[in-house]
């Protein structure tokens, strides 16, 4: 892309219909910072010379320019100026605006523009081959052919490149767009009250009876198996129609979410991802509709109604209400507390460590961000909840706290869950006057946050300082996932070579 230039015109005869703009003219226009494609440009300007059965001798005495000149033009290696650029649509009898505004005429030269463009890229030359000229001596299949191929290699080094500064990136765009919905989807709500409406749901936890019934509406077959790929919790044939599922519920996943994650991705109608960004949102988006599924609408929020009306919200009951993980219940109070009880508030999962594994907010908690935005591998302020949580020694019940920040007051609520990646605590928070609605609002535990100022928690106390500054060497444990790019493939982390086999095994009568 370039911006044409309004200086001069070209030299040499020129007739007296094709003269070039005056100084005003080619003012005015230049100062709408005009930008164009020049290898679009040039292969607009060829194909409408060849439909005009011109050569480039005829167009040039037209428009006063040598031959050679208006082929470096065609080929989008030259900018033309305005004076060339109105002289050129002239002749070919055009206006300047559909000489630049048009789309390709047809599929050949769409192709051969597409190609020109891969050919030029960074990317491209730094592999150091050679460049196909897309002349009309080359077949048409076998530009669709390059074409593909540079669409794929796109595609791969988007997704393969996903180092943890874009997986960071990526969860602090779907954050955002979280948060500018208030985590409400209607759109994933209306899907699973027609799929829930399909199985007879009536009211209440959806019963193991019902989500059967789901899978059999989809006209999926569900196959218990103990060989299931490492690096999966499902695999969905969608050639037989097959889920494959592990013989036994194990570790820290529910049996029934992943089913409901892989009916899901089908109901969603998700295609490989082309990116990370996009692979992330498909998970964010199967989760969402398997926990609607899990814990409906209708029911959950006419029993956090209820709640409000008794001032005893609790996301506990909604976990033993309808039967799931206490995660799972945080992050579907998230999905329904603003939409439909007007409640602003944030969630924390944080690592032992105090390092945010995830987040999320829309009540203006400030939590620590990088330099990219991303929230996810910062260390959460000691005195939150969420960090005071651990020295709790009562673990069967919630630990609530309010604490004084610096963009306000919030009472929040945590737990600690084990998992197989280590001891984790989940909160939920709301600003002080939400409080009021919640069980355990007469808390007496009260801290005070002064982060992000570094003298809160991050710089140790003088006095230790004092004593122990330059005396000490210790050596971090450092997580090899630090260096590491994320996953490759088409499913970031999953090896597709033992998936195809796993299929082959399973899919002879």
């Amino acid at each position: 892309m370039t911006n044409l230039s309004a200086t001069g015109g070209e030299s040499g005869a020129t007739p007296a219909a094709h003269r070039p703009w005056g100084a005003a003219e080619a003012a005015e226009l230049a100062a709408d910072d005009i930008t164009v494609d020049l290898i679009s440009l040039g292969k607009q300007i060829r194909h409408l010379r060849k439909q005009r059965e011109l050569s480039l001798d005829d167009l040039g005495a037209a428009v006063g320019a040598a031959p050679s000149q208006l082929s470096l033009i065609e080929n989008g290696k030259k900018e033309p100026k305005l004076s060339m650029l109105r002289a050129l649509a002239r002749a070919l009898g055009v206006s300047s605006d559909e000489l630049l505004g048009a789309d390709p005429p047809n599929r050949r030269i769409a192709l051969e523009i597409e190609l020109e463009r891969a050919q030029r890229s960074a990317q491209y030359r730094s592999l150091g081959l050679p460049s196909v000229k897309p002349s009309g001596r080359v077949p048409t299949e076998i530009l669709e052919a390059l074409v593909g191929l540079h669409r794929e290699v796109d595609r791969q080094v988007n997704l393969h490149a996903a180092t943890p500064e874009e997986a960071r990136r990526a969860n602090t765009e779907l954050r955002k767009r979280m948060r500018d919905k208030d985590n409400y989807f209607a759109d994933i709500e209306a899907e699973a009250r027609r799929l829930l409406g399909n199985v007879g749901y009536a009211g209440g936890p959806l019963s193991q009876h019902q989500i059967a019934d789901l899978a059999a509406h989809l006209r999926f077959t569900l196959h218990h198996v103990d060989d299931l790929p490492h690096s999966t919790r499902s695999v969905t044939d969608l050639k037989h129609r097959r889920i494959y599922l592990t013989q036994v519920g194990t570790g820290s996943h529910d049996p029934r979410t992943v089913l409901l994650q892989a009916l899901a991705s089908h109901v969603l109608q998700h295609g490989v991802p082309s990116t990370y960004l996009e692979f992330l949102g498909q998970r964010v988006s199967t989760n969402y509709l398997a926990a609607a599924l899990l814990i409906p609408e209708s029911s959950a929020v006419a029993f956090l109604r209820q709640g409000m009306a008794d001032k005893e919200v609790a996301v506990e009951d909604l976990r033993d209400n309808f039967a799931v993980s206490y995660e799972a219940a945080a992050h579907r109070f998230t999905n329904l507390a603003t939409h439909h009880l007007g409640i602003r508030t944030h969630f924390q999962k944080v690592h032992k460590s105090g390092i945010i594994f995830k987040a999320y907010e829309n009540d203006d908690v400030a939590f620590p961000a990088d330099p990219t935005g991303a929230i996810e591998g910062q260390p959460i302020c000691r005195y939150w909840t969420s960090r005071q949580v651990f020295d709790v020694p009562d673990k069967f019940n919630a630990f609530n706290q309010y604490t004084d920040t610096a963009t306000g007051t919030y009472w929040c609520t945590a737990r600690t869950e084990r998992s197989p990646d280590g001891l984790f605590s989940l909160s939920i928070g709301v600003p002080y006057e939400s409080a009021k609605w919640f069980r355990g609002k007469e808390t007496k535990a009260r801290s005070v946050s002064r982060c992000p100022d570094p003298d809160c928690c991050r710089n140790p106390p003088r006095e230790l300082s004092k004593t122990w500054a330059g005396n000490v060497w210790p050596t971090a444990r450092a997580a090899s996932s630090q260096l590491a790019a994320m996953p490759i493939g088409s499913f970031p982390g999953v090896d597709e070579t033992e998936v195809y086999q796993f299929l082959e095994r399973h899919a002879k009568p």
